[in-house]
């Protein structure tokens, strides 16, 4: 069973002064209004947020259904955006195993991977003793899940008061919360040069093709940062 000191713990982790549930709720509104536009009922909606949850599957969904695409292009499009999480979880899984915890945990908590639960997770599994991380995770993933379907029920009755101005405001603000989390945690040689190579290649490469840019320069941003700390340890 989840112990619920821990649970709890979790869930009320998103309540701290820096806590980018705030910048997740704001995503969801814009998501919420976005699927009303297109067409979705609120029941619809919901239930889009609770199987896709994270914000980029989201948008590429509704984006997809907006273009008239079809239903396994939908699907194979969620899941190629939603594989950039699997790095997340491969950072993240190893600081939480531990064998008194039955396997079922950690495939049901899969589902909560996103950048916000991540950098909150990252942020506090150190005060956690390593048996019970697993259930402070699920406490976390609960509440910043709970907060994407609040969002989107939000967005969705507020749909006729957002433009798009506003509507692409709110969208961005999670991933510039994430940026500014990434520049405050420039403490290595292999994340400072990962966040400067980012930002300077992926302009670059959107010269040459702008549907790959950003991944071509996070990828190949990346991959120079790593090598680059390498080189430095050795």
């Amino acid at each position: 069973m989840i112990n619920k000191e821990f649970f709890f713990r979790g869930f009320k982790s998103i309540l701290a002064p820096d806590s980018p549930a705030l910048a997740l709720g704001c995503c969801f509104i814009a998501i919420g209004a976005l699927l009303k536009n297109l067409g979705f009922n609120i029941q619809e909606s919901i239930f889009s947020t609770m199987l896709t949850y994270a914000l980029p599957g989201s948008l590429v969904m509704a984006e997809s259904l907006l273009v008239g695409a079809s239903l396994l292009n939908i699907f194979l499009a969620v899941w190629f955006v939603n594989a950039r999480l699997y790095p997340m979880a491969v950072s993240l899984f190893p600081l939480m195993i531990h064998k008194s915890q039955p396997k079922w945990k950690y495939y049901f908590s899969c589902h909560f991977i996103a950048v916000s639960a991540w950098l909150i997770m990252k942020s506090n599994y150190k005060s956690v003793e390593k048996k019970h991380r697993i259930d402070f995770w699920i406490g976390i993933g609960c509440a910043t899940w709970t907060t994407a379907v609040i969002g989107t029920f939000i967005g969705f009755y507020l749909s006729d008061y957002l433009d798009k101005n506003m509507m692409m405001g709110l969208a961005i603000l999670n991933p510039i919360y994430f940026l500014c989390m990434m520049v405050g945690a420039m403490k290595t040689i292999q994340i400072t040069a990962s966040v400067i190579l980012g930002l300077l290649l992926g302009p670059i490469f959107y010269f040459f093709s702008p549907e790959w840019s950003i991944l071509l320069g996070g990828f190949i941003g990346g991959t120079i940062a790593y090598f680059i700390g390498e080189l430095n340890v050795n």
